[in-house]
């Protein structure tokens, strides 16, 4: 009864999140910039799909199109952000 009622999952998401996290942590010594930015790369997508597929159950659903036309989207917002914004602060195109 109470292994039906322990969400193993959840916890196993919450300490793969906290591992991943302090992975990401190895930015802070010292090794080249490349390497840096392909730990982060990598533990960023990981600890993404961690949540996704944990936390907000993308796995779960019936109508699979639309959760992956909404990450697809997010991403496209997130994208025109960033660069949207070192295209006005960075390169200098505000005047």
């Amino acid at each position: 009864m109470i292994k039906q009622l322990f969400p193993i999952k959840h916890v196993a998401g919450y300490i793969s999140s906290l591992v991943l996290s302090a992975v990401a942590l190895v930015v802070l010594l010292d090794m080249p910039a490349a390497s840096k930015m392909a730990i982060l790369f990598v533990t960023a997508i990981l600890q993404a799909s961690v949540q996704l597929m944990l936390f907000m159950h993308v796995g779960e659903s019936d109508n699979k199109k639309s959760i992956y036309i909404n990450i697809a989207y997010a991403l496209f917002v997130g994208l025109v952000t960033i660069f949207g914004t070192l295209f006005i602060f960075v390169w200098g195109w505000y005047s």
